[in-house]
């Protein structure tokens, strides 16, 4: 009993915490130009790799008709373009132009600088426990990918 309430309140602190450091981590995304949706969208494909429509819907928690809304203002945006897939005419895979590519690791850089300054204010004990944090952390979350769930698997005879 007294271990179940330990958890509850390990991970109410971890989950308000993570919520404070998304949300101060986010200021630094405005220079990307993008909003939440587009930026989250994008970083599925950019850093995800080729992914459906469907698939995506499902990882952003979205409806296809949302999913595709904000895909048709992405490509018009030059940041996204579809590709049939050749197998199944029906299925489109999306994928992140260099354009893309370039503002989402742009934006990724920006963030993982302001971190990093913050943890320069760290004490050496206090740097080292947030990185076995974070080993505790990709572990308990499945090597720490921004996981969709199950994504189509590209046929073995395409190339590229």
């Amino acid at each position: 009993m007294r271990e179940a309430a330990t958890n509850r309140g390990v991970a109410d602190r971890l989950h308000s915490a993570a919520i404070h450091l998304l949300r101060r981590l986010r200021r630094h995304d405005e220079a990307m130009g993008l909003t939440p949706a587009r930026a989250s969208a994008l970083s599925m494909i950019v850093f995800g790799g080729p992914v459906t429509l469907g698939s995506l819907a499902r990882a952003e928690q979205v409806s296809a008709p949302t999913i595709t809304r904000l895909i048709v203002g992405m490509e018009r945006d030059g940041l996204v373009r579809r590709e049939a897939d050749e197998q199944d005419g029906r299925v489109a895979w999306l994928h992140a132009t260099p354009k893309g590519t370039r503002l989402l690791h742009e934006g990724r850089q920006r963030r993982v600088a302001a971190l990093a300054d913050d943890l320069n204010r760290l004490s050496d004990a206090d740097r080292a426990t947030l990185a076995a944090a974070a080993d505790i952390l990709e572990r308990m979350l499945g090597g720490g990918s921004r996981d969709a769930g199950p994504r189509p698997v590209r046929q073995a005879a395409r190339t590229r």
